[in-house]
């Protein structure tokens, strides 16, 4: 399955779901100072992206590191947005990812791992550079926009949660958890398409 800029921007924004986020955002961020909440959401979406943008730049030396085939990743890949599309329509945003408890001010973990850059974004950000690595640029571009995005949501976390409503806020995830299952389930078909009849 070809992607095009747009397509995979919204594929990025359907993974890394900022609005399904909130919710964990929120509770997270709340034993954070409020003066140093920006500046944390700041620091925790560029480590995501830091990470993410790794994965895509040296996707295919990866890939040919752990002797894995494309078609493999695709598969493996929809697996993975499958279950985190079913969580999402399922499960509370609590439940999607866990805490570690302890009050301090999060550093890497659970925000930029596995919040935004968890192992779906990883793997899609592996097939795209995998799939069609001449357009690299376009995809470093698209994963760019699509953090910018993620970081003004969670900048106005709690503004937004205040204006939507919780109820709100939980349609959303459902629906972008509906429409990741389809893209899910296409990428797993496209995978054994190329797997069995190598197209």
């Amino acid at each position: 399955m070809d992607h095009t800029f747009v397509s995979a921007l919204l594929l990025l924004l359907l993974v890394l779901d900022p609005f399904g986020s909130l919710p964990i955002f929120i509770s997270v961020m709340r034993n954070v100072a409020p003066e140093r909440r920006a500046r944390v959401a700041v620091r925790e979406v560029v480590l995501a992206f830091g990470v993410l943008a790794l994965f895509m730049v040296g996707g295919r030396s990866f890939l040919s590191l752990l002797h894995l085939s494309e078609r493999s990743l695709e598969v493996a890949g929809g697996v993975i947005l499958l279950i985190i599309a079913i969580r999402m329509i399922f499960a509370s945003g609590g439940e999607i990812y866990a805490t570690d408890g302890t009050g301090r001010e999060p550093f890497i973990f659970p925000l930029a791992v596995p919040l935004l850059a968890g192992p779906s974004a990883m793997a899609t950000v592996l097939l795209l550079a995998s799939r069609q690595p001449e357009r690299l640029a376009e995809w470093v571009g698209a994963l760019t926009v699509a953090m910018a995005i993620c970081g003004i949501v969670l900048l106005m976390a709690d503004r937004l949660r205040r204006l939507l409503g919780a109820s709100m806020v939980s349609a959303i995830e459902k629906l972008m958890g509906l429409v990741l299952t389809a893209v899910a389930v296409e990428m797993i078909l496209a995978g054994l398409k190329r797997y069995f009849f190598g197209t």
